[in-house]
């Protein structure tokens, strides 16, 4: 049996670090002295410091096996930790123990409240881990920290939709009348594709056969419309997209509304604000709900918060935009409301959620204009 790992940290919350484990665990109180947890600045974790006079106070986890080293030496070094050796106290005796530290210099935040990082952070991380566990044994430490972003994001998906489900259709079944025998993951990269095999209660009460089914697991998306009522007008932008060009369509450049990845946390309004001024250099004012929806249930966890951003866009307002560090190239541009319903009417939009704004906006642009 190794020695007793303490953690001080976010694998506090017995949650994550049982499902880090893959296994129920029992764990005691326990204090580092002369040391305390700060909050990184900017980041979801804490950083444990030297602190004359002061006590960190963790849990320690006694009972860990070589498997268990093996699961968190992965999980820890996605995000660069590695374990240290460290004396602990529990209940006022000193006891010998290993810790994951990272070496590298952080800039420190405010000291570290395992509360408020359960509020915030609790069940993303619990989700996300899922799919990083599901790495273990199938590629580095490395990899995982690079596909993090995209992890999270899909993690966020997935607690937004259990904290703010659709509204329920005309039939009484839910999730819960589906039993799903097997999960897997084939693909992950930037995107993700799972593969199920499922029954679900069918409407004549029986249950359906076995069903295998695959599903693009994609992010939460935040667009915005930017409407001047003033000027009667919107901006719309325009950027290569894989989609239309890897269906074989010779004009892969899409006009559409600003769009963007909501980032873990983030609400959709603040995405749309965030998005809109990375692609466009433009501050919104009141943003109007065109609709929550999922653009292709069949295929794809994807799912779209869609506005209208009232904004001011004058002639010079337009550019090319995006940011560098995702190699974005987006022009903008401005088109009339009378325009705009031509290309509508003529089916020229190709874009579904810019055709849902844009028949939104055509039936509430007098109230906005007023």
């Amino acid at each position: 049996m190794s020695a007793p790992l303490f953690f001080f940290g976010t694998l506090c919350h017995r949650p994550l670090l049982e499902q880090v484990l893959g296994r129920s665990v029992t764990v005691v109180p326990a204090g580092v002295r002369d040391a305390a947890a700060h909050w990184v600045a900017g980041q979801s974790f804490p950083v444990l410091q030297d602190a004359p006079g002061r006590s960190a106070q963790g849990v320690l986890l006694r009972d860990a096996s070589a498997s268990d080293l093996a699961r968190l030496d992965f999980y820890e070094g996605a995000f660069g930790y590695a374990l240290t050796d460290i004396t602990v106290e529990v209940g006022g005796v000193p006891c010998d123990a290993r810790v994951y530290r990272s070496e590298l210099a952080f800039e420190i935040g405010a000291p570290w409240s395992l509360d408020d990082w359960v509020a915030s952070y609790g069940a993303l991380s619990v989700q996300a881990a899922t799919e990083v566990m599901e790495g273990f044994g199938v590629v580095s430490p490395d990899v995982i920290a690079a596909r993090f972003p995209m992890i999270r994001a899909r993690a966020g998906a997935v607690v937004n939709a259990r904290n703010a489900p659709s509204e329920p259709g005309l039939t009484p079944l839910t999730a819960a009348n589906v039993t799903v025998q097997e999960h897997r993951r084939p693909y992950t990269q930037y995107f993700s594709l799972v593969e199920m095999r499922l029954r679900h209660k069918r409407y004549d009460g029986a249950m359906s056969a076995l069903l295998e089914r695959a599903v693009f697991m994609a992010t939460d998306v935040a667009i915005v419309l930017p409407y001047d009522p003033v000027r009667d007008r919107v901006l719309l932008v325009e950027q290569f997209r894989m989609g239309p060009f890897a269906r074989g369509d010779i004009h892969p450049w899409s006009l559409e509304p600003i769009a963007g990845r909501i980032d873990s946390i983030e609400t959709a309004e603040a995405t749309a604000r965030r998005e809109a001024m990375e692609e466009a250099g433009l501050s919104l004012g009141a943003l109007h709900l065109v609709s929550n929806s999922y653009p292709s249930p069949g295929a794809t966890t994807e799912h779209f918060s869609t506005f209208i951003g009232i904004a001011d866009l004058p002639d010079d307002v337009t550019g090319v935009g995006g940011l560098q560090s995702e190699d974005e190239d987006i022009r903008s541009t401005l088109v009339s409301f009378d325009a705009l319903m031509g290309m509508a009417t003529s089916d020229a939009l190709s874009n579904g959620p810019l055709v849902m704004a844009v028949w939104w906006l055509a039936a509430h642009r007098e109230s906005l204009r007023a």
